[in-house]
């Protein structure tokens, strides 16, 4: 989608099954797959500020993608 990154906060996140949820400093609510973790660490603190991407996803939908951790948050 090649838009700037948008900053946001993790507010859920499973480590069971992968997924989790942020939402973006302007309220967007937007799921993403512990893949998209741009460290590689598929794992990600609830609370954590990121800046994410946008890329389509099912049905049409949209998700995080990547999901960068900012260091020191």
């Amino acid at each position: 989608m090649g838009a700037a990154p948008l900053e946001a906060t993790v507010v859920e996140f499973d480590r069971e099954v992968g997924l989790g949820v942020v939402v973006t400093d302007d309220g967007e609510r937007l799921g993403f797959h512990s893949t998209a973790i741009a460290d590689g660490s598929r794992d990600i603190a609830v609370g954590s500020r990121v800046l994410i991407g946008l890329a389509a996803a099912h049905a049409g939908t949209v998700e995080a993608s990547p999901v960068t951790p900012v260091p020191g948050t």
